[in-house]
């Protein structure tokens, strides 16, 4: 197994590690809507789902499961 003959500085290991930081995301604005928006997602504008600048679904609702503050409510 090879083993390095020396031992690698700090400042050589974080020279080499200088290219490794966040990009920033593809944000767009949509020409229908004038909304900002992540590039290939949904998003939802005045309670109406838009996809690719066009009506999805309208009226959108999240679907998502009820909150565990409300669950609790009730069994007291």
């Amino acid at each position: 197994m090879a083993h390095p003959k020396r031992r690698t500085s700090t400042a050589v290991r974080d020279k080499r590690r200088t290219h490794y930081k966040l990009t920033p995301k593809a944000v767009t604005l949509c020409p229908n809507t004038g909304e900002l928006h992540l590039r290939h997602k949904a998003y939802v504008v005045d309670g109406d789902l838009y996809h690719n600048g066009q009506l999805a679904i309208k009226n959108y609702t999240k679907t998502s499961a009820a909150p565990a503050a409300d669950v609790a409510e009730d069994d007291e």
